[in-house]
């Protein structure tokens, strides 16, 4: 079980890595991904990988 947690940590911190490094057309729609995956970590998780990541440049 204890795995599992490191797993989803290790999920979460690339998460915010990958937002942090992408470009975007501008600065505001970084920090609003920034803000939704820290906000709701699971469901912004998700959602940056299905729809945040083709929104970078």
């Amino acid at each position: 079980m204890f795995g599992l947690g490191i797993i989803g940590l290790a999920i979460y911190a690339y998460t915010i890595y990958d937002v942090v490094i992408s470009n975007f057309a501008n600065e505001s729609d970084k920090i609003i991904w920034i803000l939704i995956v820290i906000l709701v970590p699971l469901l912004g998780t998700v959602l940056w990988f299905l729809v945040g990541r083709g929104k970078r440049i």
